[in-house]
């Protein structure tokens, strides 16, 4: 048993959208600690959905409702052998998850098509939000491991 327990950081919401979502994706999107350049992307993102008529936090939530997953898997081992135990997923972590992979998927498509990490963001986010796109898929092959492996959903504790 630990002597101090682990306190958890609380990250404050960022300060020109007022949303803890907004600056949870600065964190994600930021390279080497370099806040500023991950914040103008972001920003600049948010700015883009505004001008093509979006509400730039509502696409945002709804990506993010989207592509968290429900439920996950996580080996246990018992025996000799290791099972997949489906868990349900914790808050904190549907939006770890769901913003990583909105991320993980926007870094990975192609240059040809999108010249600026910006266009990039932009289009995963749009996608994500009409439950399409990487994120989307992502989030569909958890939940399908899970539902394949729930008959070790007993093994869970």
């Amino acid at each position: 048993m630990p002597r101090h327990p682990y306190k958890k950081r609380r990250i404050k919401s960022d300060p020109v959208h007022t949303s803890y979502e907004v600056a949870k994706l600065i964190n994600y999107v930021m390279v080497d600690g370099k806040k500023t350049p991950s914040q103008k992307a972001v920003y600049k993102t948010l700015d883009e959905l505004k001008k093509q008529g979006h509400d730039g936090l509502k696409i945002l939530h709804q990506a993010i409702t989207n592509v968290a997953p429900l439920h996950e898997v996580k080996p246990r081992r018992l025996g000799g052998a290791s099972y997949l135990v489906p868990i349900e997923v914790r808050r904190e972590r549907k939006l770890f998850l769901a913003l990583n992979w909105i991320v993980n998927a926007a870094k990975a498509r192609s240059n040809k098509e999108y010249h600026t990490f910006q266009e990039k963001l932009l289009a995963e986010l749009l996608d994500a939000s009409k439950n399409q796109g990487q994120a989307v898929n992502k989030r569909l092959q958890t939940e399908k491991l899970a539902e394949a492996n729930k008959a070790f959903a007993h093994l869970k504790w």
